[in-house]
């Protein structure tokens, strides 16, 4: 009995009941398979009656064209004058009476033994003379030689005269003597006049077309479609309906049904997917043209039915549904509505911080117990409201505290971090190299973070010769800042110790010195402490450079070739100790020699994010080796930006690059500098 109490679930399924009785949704869906099954029979019968109309206002004036272009083609007159037995005076009266009678008021005479094509114009006298000769190798006169040679009689064919500027529905009948074929006659109906007259109609969703056996259409309210001179098989690539249906099985019943109306000689009907529509095509067969005449109907545009018995029917649904939505609306906003609009009210005051609510009226049923429920709901959270309120103020204090301490930090170490660049820029060469090199070098010094592992270093010597060389320690920030430090200073201590001569020495030295320095001190495990260098020695006196690298590659190139001198497989305070050696090599003004760390090579890019790699970064190279350095400097900074594209920088990237012939220059001014200086004393 709890299903007719008076709880909440009880009234929703009185109020399903009621809406059950008031609507008529199984009515409706009847309603509508009737109404659908009455609009496909009277789209039958509209397409059968519409295509036999058709047929009649087609074969009706073809049939008398017909009749007349077989008088004109039987004329005794005609054939005499084609055989040559005639003058042309009692012809022209006879072929003038013709040209009264034909509804274009125009004709076609065509004499096979000359091949001169005759052609009375609407509303012009003829003359006796012709308007052109047919070709037999000209592609536009091949319908008269295809006609001759199939030895029909007659032959209706749509087609374009480009001599004439006309494009008509002509019927050619052939004209027979005493010993063969004199020719072919007949008129022409102005293809326009044609189509408005019998195939286009204002009526949406109705399309009537004349297709031949072939499906090609004859006629169609798409001028584009007509297949011009298929009948006399000049054009046999044109489109077909067969082409517009949707598959290939649908080919196979259209070719039935053309084969049913053949027979039948009445009009028959099927469905089919014409163009990507389902439209109703209705087939008739005209024997005496052997033509097809069919008409597509889609149902879905066409108005086979009366549309104000739809609208009746429209009217009569809208004011059922008002009325059962109206009386659905009035009970549930009376019964459900208007107590949880309430509950909505009081929920939406404490939300805003009020707990001073208005609960709908005490009842039996299920929202009477969950305005109570609601009551003793916003008690607690009132209670806990306060609770949090005190909570949260202090932990809001704890944070304010936190949150300046951790700014001031953060500040500190920015300061720190911004201090550690300044002095790291300062120990680099620039100055020293500039003075000694000028603009025969440039580098490329980016670190990954605002400190960074690559340092470059340049002590220039006697005679014009000095020491360039790039160490990439390992790790970035300021872990690889700081081991630019104990980098550089160990290779400092080589350089004083060994001399610039012999880079080799410096590397071995500098690799013993680091060892020393870190031997007493605990590493974590897992942290890297190598360090890749590649040092060069140039002597321009003696024209050769001095080589000597620690997993660091010396490139050098003049534009047409790339050299790679590898270094050791071994780096500096690598876990086995590396032996370096030098290699001599000769120095020649054409080329620019290179140091890179693998920051350059390693940087992700392209389209799958890989490394730019050796192979790509020596093309580089070779591209730009012949322009002046400070232009190679912008175009392999921006061949490296291109490449890198949104892909973030991996690495610390240091590149360096120098001329011999800069070398040179600075002996030069050197000793130009010496002269002065002696002078001067």
């Amino acid at each position: 009995m709890a299903i007719w109490g008076k709880g909440l679930r009880a009234k929703s399924i009185w109020a399903l009941l009621l809406a059950c009785v008031l609507a008529f949704i199984p009515a409706i869906g009847i309603g509508w398979q009737l109404l659908s099954g009455v609009q496909e029979h009277f789209g039958r019968a509209y397409a059968e009656n519409f295509t036999r109309l058709n047929r009649q206002q087609i074969l009706v004036p073809l049939v008398r064209e017909l009749a007349l272009s077989r008088r004109f083609a039987d004329s005794v007159l005609t054939r005499r004058w084609l055989a040559g037995k005639d003058d042309a005076g009692l012809f022209m009266d006879e072929a003038e009476g013709f040209a009264a009678e034909f509804s274009s008021h125009s004709w076609f005479l065509v004499n096979a033994a000359s091949r001169d094509y005759y052609y009375r114009a609407p509303e012009q006298p003829f003359d006796a003379k012709p308007s052109y000769r047919l070709a037999p190798a000209s592609a536009e006169d091949q319908w008269f030689f295809n006609l001759m040679q199939t030895g029909e009689r007659l032959n209706i064919n749509v087609n374009h005269d480009a001599r004439l500027g006309t494009t008509r529905v002509w019927i050619n009948v052939r004209v027979e003597g005493e010993n063969g074929s004199l020719g072919l006659a007949g008129t022409g109906i102005d293809l326009t006049r044609f189509i408005n007259n019998f195939i286009a109609i204002n009526q949406q969703g109705v399309m009537p077309m004349i297709l031949d056996r072939d499906g090609r259409f004859q006629a169609h309210p798409d001028a584009s479609l007509i297949a011009l001179g298929s009948a006399a098989g000049v054009n046999d690539q044109s489109t077909t309906l067969h082409d517009m249906l949707d598959s290939s099985g649908q080919e196979q019943r259209l070719s039935l049904l053309q084969a049913r109306a053949a027979d039948s000689g009445d009009v028959v009907m099927d469905w089919f997917t014409l163009n990507g529509k389902r439209q109703l095509l209705a087939l008739s067969y005209i024997p005496e043209l052997d033509w097809y005449l069919v008409t597509a109907v889609d149902l879905g545009l066409a108005q086979v039915l009366d549309p104000s018995l739809v609208k009746v029917a429209l009217l009569g649904l809208v004011l059922m549904l008002t009325v059962l939505l109206l009386g659905l609306a009035y009970g549930v906003e009376r019964v459900v509505l208007r107590p949880l609009r309430r509950l909505q009210g009081s929920a939406s005051a404490i939300a805003e911080g009020s707990y001073n609510v208005s609960l709908p009226a005490p009842s039996g049923d299920e929202i009477g117990d969950l305005s109570r429920a609601f009551a003793l709901m916003a008690s607690k959270v009132r209670n806990h409201t306060k609770e949090l309120e005190q909570t949260v103020q202090s932990r809001t204090q704890e944070l304010e505290r936190a949150n300046r301490q951790m700014r001031q930090a953060h500040q500190q170490i920015n300061d720190s971090i911004d201090y550690a660049s300044l002095i790291q820029k300062a120990i680099l060469p620039d100055r020293q190299m500039t003075r000694v090199l000028g603009e025969h070098h440039f580098v490329l010094w980016h670190p990954r973070d605002v400190v960074g592992g690559d340092f470059y270093l340049f002590q220039p010597g006697e005679q014009g010769c000095f020491l360039v060389g790039v160490v990439d320690c390992a790790g970035h920030g300021v872990a690889g800042a700081l081991m630019t430090m104990l980098g550089r200073a160990a290779l400092d201590h080589a350089v004083r110790e060994q001399g610039m001569n012999s880079p080799a020495a410096i590397l071995q030295l500098a690799d013993q010195t680091l060892r020393g320095m870190l031997q007493d001190c605990e590493l974590p495990r897992g942290m890297a402490t190598t360090m890749d260098a590649g040092l060069v020695y140039v002597d321009p006196q003696a024209r050769q450079l001095v080589f000597a690298g620690a997993k660091m590659s010396l490139y050098c190139s003049d534009g047409t070739t790339v050299e790679e001198h590898k270094g050791q497989r071994r780096s500096l305070l690598d876990r086995r100790r590396g032996v370096f050696e030098d290699r001599v090599l000769p120095a020649s003004d054409d080329k620019v020699y290179y140091l890179s760390t693998d920051g350059y090579l390693d940087q992700a890019g392209g389209a799958k994010g890989f490394g730019m790699g050796g192979s790509r970064f020596r093309e580089l190279l070779c591209t730009h080796a012949q322009r002046p350095l400070g232009e190679q400097a912008e175009a392999l900074k921006q061949a490296l930006d291109e490449y890198r594209g949104n892909h973030a920088q991996r690495d610390d990237i240091t590149l360096l690059a120098f001329r011999m012939e800069a070398n040179l220059q600075g002996v030069n001014h050197a000793r130009h500098r010496s002269a002065v200086d002696t002078r001067a004393v």
